[in-house]
């Protein structure tokens, strides 16, 4: 594990702990992600959760898609692996610890079955943006398969498609009704960011700025996630530590952030989790 999340009695999110590795760790020590792409010409939402990913500390972070997409990426990565994705996920071997899907990757049955069978494989997971509002209407499919070490990430909108029955007026409860009847952790955005596990745990992001409000952010979020979900933190630890880093980006660099800048605060966040900003 290399970050310590730490919750206050009111239920708020603080400033998280990170450790530094050991002198004897490798990549695959801190841990191996992937991150799926979107289609050719929509790449780019998925290229910063790998970017976001790596960046916070991830040893390895792979881009997995389809051929025509990958060769876009390689235009734009060099630390970040790419690999062709095949219908049985050979690429999910015991060595990836977590994924992300939804960036960029389409409103479509294949979104849909893309989903489903990495759910299949039992991995930690963060189901975000398309990922998640590809199965409108179609929602009992994917909560059936949905387990406790997946995070869904939407934003109110989303959150409605998934959830049309549940009220957002009182969000955390909304947030609590959410991760119960899915039986993953929900991250619900906005404002103050809410995060509900299927147990009743419930924590709340108060750290945050609106310069956040920006094209892309959300896909930077979910990579923060990811990120620290493969480095050994529980779907719900990574939500709240992802939400914690991600709005203090947001408050360390104030106007005329975009979210291909995010990545040059990461280490400024990262160096005051230790304490040294």
């Amino acid at each position: 594990m290399s970050f310590l999340c730490t919750i206050s009695d009111e239920r708020v999110i603080e400033r998280p702990v990170l450790l530094v590795p050991p002198a004897d760790t490798h990549k695959y020590a801190r841990g191996s992600a992937l991150v799926f792409s979107g289609p050719v010409l929509h790449t780019g939402a998925s290229r910063l959760t790998a970017q976001a990913a790596l960046a916070v500390g991830a040893g390895l972070v792979t881009l997995v898609g389809e051929r025509d997409a990958l060769h876009e990426h390689a235009a734009h990565v060099t630390a970040i692996m790419l690999r062709e994705e095949d219908a049985h996920l050979a690429i999910v071997d015991e060595r990836v610890r977590a994924a992300a899907i939804g960036p960029g990757a389409g409103l479509s049955s294949h979104t849909r079955e893309r989903v489903l069978r990495l759910l299949q494989r039992g991995l930690p997971l963060v189901l975000d943006a398309d990922a998640i509002t590809s199965f409108e209407g179609k929602t009992a499919e994917l909560f059936e398969a949905l387990h406790d070490q997946v995070i869904l990430t939407p934003h109110e909108g989303e959150f409605a498609r998934a959830f049309p029955s549940i009220d957002t007026a009182d969000r955390l409860t909304a947030a609590r009704l959410a991760a119960e009847v899915s039986g993953a952790v929900v991250l619900l955005k906005g404002p103050e960011t809410i995060v509900a596990a299927p147990d009743g745990r419930l924590a709340i992001n108060h750290h945050a700025s609106p310069w956040l409000a920006t094209a892309g952010s959300g896909d930077v979020l979910a990579g923060l996630i990811c990120g620290v979900l493969a480095q050994g933190n529980t779907a719900f630890e990574a939500a709240c530590i992802g939400a914690w880093l991600h709005g203090d980006i947001g408050v360390r660099a104030g106007p005329g952030l975009t979210a291909d800048g995010m990545m040059d605060w990461i280490p400024l966040v990262l160096a005051g989790c230790l304490g040294k900003g």
